[in-house]
């Protein structure tokens, strides 16, 4: 046994051992049904292809833009009833990020995985609530967190009753509008027991860098998916799209759909290796 807790998500888990890598991806926002969907049946053909497990994510609302004018997203109803149609006419599971106490119960209604937001981790009632779903919670690392701070949010997950959480890490704050990885935060995490995955586009956000929004760092995607991978990763975390540059939120870190597979073949090269 690894000591880890795996998630099960439908017919797959999440760092039980031997498991096979888990994939969340899709567009930061929910631009339209319409993209939703071609994005979720794209990248299901090529995780079936590579043997890798995938979970669509895409948010119904982002509540942290950088200033009040950016698209936030269709709203909860509406963007409820789009993740639904994913999830039920392509049998795919899907994940979505919860910013509010208020709203956890209607959306564990639809979702197989709840989210909670770096800027939210320390949140005690947010984990609560989604702890007392009873499905799987993701919580991404804080960004003005060290990983090891990250044990209490485990703890407050397992003492509200979460039995299947995974923490995220997503970069940590260096200075102004900067975000660097220390990618020893990955066993330092999966040490409390937990799978861990990790969120490589918004690792390389320059959060607030463009003035009214973030700025980013999409070339450098390759390399930080590479090195996790090679650190030790349960499950990957990536915003993607058809045309990042036309993106409605985070158009500088999104990474392109023609990119995915060869990036995911790589990674699964490296894991191979570390396995020999």
């Amino acid at each position: 046994m690894n000591g880890i807790t795996p998630i099960t998500i439908g017919d797959f888990q999440i760092g039980a051992e031997g498991a096979p890598l888990t994939l969340i991806a899709g567009p930061c926002v929910i631009e339209s049904e319409l993209g939703c969907m071609d994005t979720a049946s794209y990248m299901a053909e090529i995780c079936v292809d590579l043997g890798i497990n995938y979970i669509f994510k895409a948010s119904w609302d982002k509540a942290n833009r950088t200033s009040i004018h950016s698209y936030r997203g269709p709203g909860l109803e509406r963007g409820l009833e789009i993740l639904n149609n994913v999830k039920q006419r392509l049998k795919l599971p899907v994940l979505t990020d919860v910013h509010e106490t208020g709203h956890v119960k209607q959306v564990a209604q639809v979702v197989d995985m709840l989210q909670i937001p770096a800027f939210l981790c320390r949140q005690t009632d947010l984990l609560i609530a989604c702890a007392e779903t009873g499905i799987p919670v993701n919580v991404k690392k804080g960004q003005f967190l060290a990983a090891w701070d990250m044990k209490n949010v485990v703890e407050k997950l397992r003492e509200a009753g979460c039995r299947q959480a995974m923490l995220t890490e997503r970069g940590s704050s260096f200075g102004y509008n900067t975000l660097i990885v220390d990618y020893t935060s990955l066993p330092t995490m999966r040490s409390y027991g937990v799978p861990v995955c990790f969120d490589a586009t918004h690792s390389l956000q320059l959060p607030g860098g463009a003035g009214s929004s973030s700025g980013g760092r999409r070339e450098f995607v390759p390399q930080v998916v590479r090195a996790a991978a090679a650190v030790g990763m349960d499950a990957l975390f990536m915003e993607v799209h058809p045309n990042p540059t036309k993106g409605l939120s985070d158009a500088s870190t999104m990474y392109p759909l023609d990119q995915m597979r060869d990036l995911l073949t790589q990674v699964l090269a490296i894991q191979a290796a570390l396995s020999e």
